[in-house]
């Protein structure tokens, strides 16, 4: 079985060249589709022989799948730029090489996020498995934010061992600002589809996030990052209510 890598990217300097190693021996080809970098994205890319392509945004979906079409292998390995694979899933992947596995069968992985230097293994972000290697002829990318795949119900499921890495944030700014940029985009989509405003879900969603993640799910066992981490993520619905409070104050003027 040959294997495709397909990634999607844009200023990812600080990212690309560790997915890319933590690829080799995997890979067969490797997609890059490129929105627009203005950094060292392409530079780093041209050293690992990969076919680096640019493409306007399409949106999340929409990109991914315009990338997977650009792949000679119907086998697609889709990693976003910063995440990796670690020792064990790379073995995992290598096991359904070899073994030319049935073409109907997704796989998924367990994701494990490194946030400001630490590995958050509570706060409902642990395992958060995804699927991420699958065959192109069954799978569409569908979602302008976030992007979930789609396979007929008859295909086969299975999660692999080892873990997909995450290098999500650098610094609680950055994850701030990332919040503040997809709660905009969450309320769009959700006044679009003419979702109403409710007062009491504003009052009560966000202090439930905090306690479900917080505490149901061991946010607390992740320490300080652990509590941050979880605190953004109230917030952030707490933001995403009063953005689509605001998107309706404004339509009705």
């Amino acid at each position: 079985m040959k294997i495709s890598v397909v990634i999607i990217t844009k200023n990812e300097q600080r990212n690309i060249g560790r997915c890319l190693e933590s690829l080799q021996g995997v890979a067969d080809e490797i997609v890059i589709v490129d929105s627009g970098s203005t950094d060292k994205t392409q530079e780093i890319c041209e050293q690992y022989g990969v076919r680096f392509i640019s493409q306007e945004w399409l949106g999340y979906g929409m990109q991914k799948n315009f990338a997977n079409s650009l792949a000679n292998n119907n086998m697609i390995l889709s990693l976003d730029a910063d995440e990796a694979l670690s020792g064990e899933l790379k073995n995992s992947i290598l096991q359904i090489k070899e073994n030319d596995e049935n073409e109907k069968i997704v796989y998924k992985m367990n994701r494990l996020t490194n946030y400001c230097g630490k590995w958050i293994r509570h706060c409902g972000w642990y395992p958060d498995a995804k699927v991420r290697l699958f065959n192109r002829k069954f799978v569409q990318w569908k979602g302008e934010i976030h992007e979930t795949a789609v396979y007929p119900k008859e295909i086969s499921v299975v999660r692999l061992k080892g873990d997909l890495y995450h290098y999500s944030y650098y610094s609680i700014e950055e994850h701030i600002r990332q919040a503040d940029k997809f709660t905009t985009l969450t309320a769009a989509v959700a006044f679009e589809r003419e979702r109403k405003f409710s007062f009491v879900a504003l009052l009560v969603n966000p202090g439930w996030k905090f306690f479900k993640d917080f505490i149901l799910k061991g946010g607390f066992l992740d320490g300080y990052y652990g509590y941050i981490v979880c605190k953004i993520s109230a917030f952030a619905t707490f933001l995403k209510y009063t953005k689509l409070k605001e998107l309706h104050k404004q339509h009705e003027k």
